[in-house]
């Protein structure tokens, strides 16, 4: 009930929160001393959160497709970049569906998530620089691994 009368009140006012109580007054339990972001704030982690989901999908394809390039019966040293290939690609694809809910509302769930994703990138970047040919999917987890951390900074 709230919420709906909230949205009404921000559609009347053109996007700006209605005086009087501002969030407190329409949203019952919302912590007095939090304030709304401004626009601009919303506009830059939305579009930090775009990005970020943006390089997990480009990290998650480049590295599914070098993780099925390298031979399974390899060596020992192959199936470790095989298996970190597979895990860089479930990590980010499993953190690009998270950021791409709109109804994900748990920021500590987020910022794990986020976090976990640029370690698993970076290792992984690591892994495919010691093999030839995989260059390109290297600069795509460290390009991944860079969104995560901006979006990580940005959450604060």
């Amino acid at each position: 009930m709230g919420e709906r009368r909230w949205r009404k009140d921000v559609a009347r006012t053109g996007g700006r929160t209605p005086r009087g109580g501002g969030l407190r007054r329409l949203l019952p339990g919302y912590p007095a001393d939090v304030t709304s972001p401004t626009s601009q704030q919303l506009y830059r982690f939305l579009e930090d959160r775009f990005t970020c989901a943006q390089a997990c999908t480009e990290c998650a394809r480049a590295c599914a497709v070098r993780a099925s390039l390298v031979d399974p019966d390899g060596s020992e040293d192959q199936e470790r970049v095989r298996r970190l290939g597979i895990m860089c690609a479930e990590a980010c694809d499993a953190t690009c569906r998270v950021l791409s809910e709109e109804n994900q509302r748990d920021e500590e769930g987020i910022r794990a998530r986020v976090d976990w994703c640029r370690s698993v990138c970076l290792e992984c970047a690591r892994a495919f620089d010691r093999h030839p040919g995989a260059e390109s999917a290297a600069a795509s987890c460290r390009a991944c691994a860079d969104a995560c951390a901006d979006f990580l900074e940005l959450l604060g």
